[in-house]
């Protein structure tokens, strides 16, 4: 059994149920049918997450900034991907490449990738949430730490992924304590070689743990395709059926 603490009774949570988040596919020309199928209907994906080229590039792409439009048409928000490099980035760099987002392809929010955790730079990542936030109207800005960060950092944004990883380690993972104060939406889990029969345990998992984004799949990291986001999972009508209808305790 995955090492779990239950949230305590009368935890606030709006009730909403478990959806998507999708951490980046490969290009629109390379990945056309993974891009459609999220705008699908009755597709439960709370956001995707457009990376252009590291980012937004250097020139608008026609392709993204179609594959963009569409997903909004849906109603599904449309993120811009910042990388933190672990706070190496400068605020002027960062600001530079939102500003492309925006202009060109009208994004809803900001992920930022790769985000540090530690309370000493807490001050420094507010200050760039602060800075996005006076671009958008509200926007949504998701904090890609990957692990649970300093409690401070709740507050800052409005989702926190406080799992990135294989399920190898996910199955046995523990959730913060401190993380049972807040709701389930304000929590992503992104897990990546889930077995197709392991599906529903990962499903369970994440309620458990308290979070409402989520996004698993069977790729992994391996040989000719680095990237486990970068296609669909094998799996991705058995998750929508799993979602629709919900998952036992």
């Amino acid at each position: 059994m995955p090492h779990l603490i239950c949230p305590p009774a009368g935890t606030a949570s709006t009730g909403l149920g478990v959806g998507l988040g999708i951490p980046g596919h490969a290009h629109p020309l390379v990945a056309p049918l993974e891009w459609a199928r999220l705008a699908g209907p009755g597709a439960p994906v709370h956001w995707a997450v457009l990376d252009v080229d590291g980012g937004p590039g250097t020139r608008p792409d026609p392709h993204c900034a179609e594959a963009a439009g569409r997903l909004r048409t849906a109603g599904v928000r449309v993120l811009g991907h910042l990388d933190l490099h672990q706070g190496a980035r400068t605020f002027g760099d960062l600001l530079s490449e939102a500003h492309r987002y925006l202009d060109w392809y009208r994004v809803d929010g900001f992920f930022l990738d790769r985000c540090p955790g530690e309370r000493s730079v807490l001050f420094e990542v507010h200050r760039i949430v602060t800075a996005l936030r006076a671009f958008l109207a509200p926007g949504h800005i998701v904090l890609g730490h990957g692990t649970h960060p300093y409690p401070g950092y709740a507050e800052t944004a409005d989702q926190l992924v406080t799992f990135s990883g294989p399920w190898s380690d996910y199955r046995w993972s523990q959730v913060a304590e401190w993380t049972a104060d807040h709701p389930p939406e304000r929590f992503c889990h992104l897990v990546h070689g889930v077995p197709r029969g392991h599906l529903e345990e990962a499903l369970r998992i994440a309620r458990w743990q308290g979070a409402g984004t989520i996004w698993f799949t069977d790729r992994t990291p391996r040989g000719g395709d680095p990237d486990p986001w970068a296609a669909m999972p094998g799996y991705w009508d058995d998750i929508i059926s799993r979602l629709g209808t919900g998952v036992s305790e």
